[in-house]
């Protein structure tokens, strides 16, 4: 199992800049993959902005959103050339791109856009995203990596399932998640794979919230409270518990998202500064690439 880093783009009060060092440090401390979440009623930084500020400051890491509320991107030619650009200047191969519909309805109503056909959206900007990186259009860029960016989906509708059979590379799991509905949904998601004849198997991928040192608790909780609150306090308090604040945490999140046979687990930060790079990379040693 890969372990990636998480950027703490949900945090309120962070200092953009802190970000690229953030990209560095996850590089030179052997993670896999660095991520960025998307939000747009929230102070959340453009993900393929910053993602490209990423790349230019990075060589190998892979650069996943994580994810991306795609539906918001109305001009899919201009979308397609966006992440066709990023693709270049990271480099065949390092981007992955995380899209979902998005479970809040402000994001939507800041774009006047309708929250309940978001679903029907990305699936007519996923075809024509695709075709455009096929070649199809004469919009260019052409994407460094053939065909396009690897292309993963969050959620846990029927729907997901099949845009992963019929467009994707993979899942991302949602934050919180118990294991067993991870398992549960991974089943399902291999039978899907397997009936639109496609090869191999899906990829996995799922994310922890973390926090280390002092005051990590308290950091992590203001955090999971400010981003989360439109959820309801239940979620809430799923998240902090299943969140990790020290190293057992860290090494049994690990353990038992290995044994459930994920493919790779990304942590993401509670906290802006960017030496919680190297407390949770302490903690993981080998584990690391």
């Amino acid at each position: 199992m890969e372990i990636g880093v998480g950027l703490p783009g949900h945090v309120t009060g962070l200092e953009e800049r802190t970000l690229v060092t953030w990209a560095r440090r996850a590089e030179e401390r052997g993670f896999a993959s660095l991520t960025a979440s998307d939000r747009l009623a929230w102070s959340t930084p453009e993900p393929l902005i910053t993602l490209a500020a990423a790349a230019g400051a990075t060589e190998r890491i892979r650069l996943v959103t994580s994810v991306l509320l795609a539906p918001l991107h109305t001009n899919p030619a201009l979308f397609a050339k966006a992440a066709a650009t990023l693709d270049r200047i990271a480099g065949a191969g390092r981007l992955h791109l995380g899209l979902a519909p998005g479970a809040r309805e402000d994001d939507y109503q800041a774009s006047h856009l309708d929250f309940s056909t978001r679903g029907r959206a990305l699936d007519t900007l996923v075809e024509r995203v695709t075709a455009i990186w096929r070649g199809e259009e004469e919009v260019g860029p052409a994407p460094a990596t053939p065909a396009g960016p690897p292309l993963w989906f969050g959620g846990t509708s029927q729907a997901t399932l099949r845009r992963i059979a019929s467009h994707g590379t993979g899942w991302i799991a949602g934050t919180g998640g118990d294991i067993n509905e991870f398992t549960t949904f991974a089943t399902r998601l291999h039978s899907h794979w397997k009936e639109a004849g496609r090869q191999g198997r899906p990829r996995t991928r799922a994310t922890a919230m973390f926090a280390l040192g002092g005051h990590a608790h308290q950091s992590l909780t203001r955090a999971v409270n400010d981003y989360y609150a439109f959820a309801g306090p239940d979620y809430v308090r799923t998240v902090i518990d299943t969140a990790a604040t020290t190293a057992d945490m860290i090494h049994t999140t690990v353990t038992t998202h290995e044994t459930a046979g994920l493919d790779e687990l990304v942590f993401v930060g509670n906290h802006t500064d960017p030496k919680q790079i190297d407390l949770l990379a302490d903690i993981l040693g080998d584990k690391l690439t």
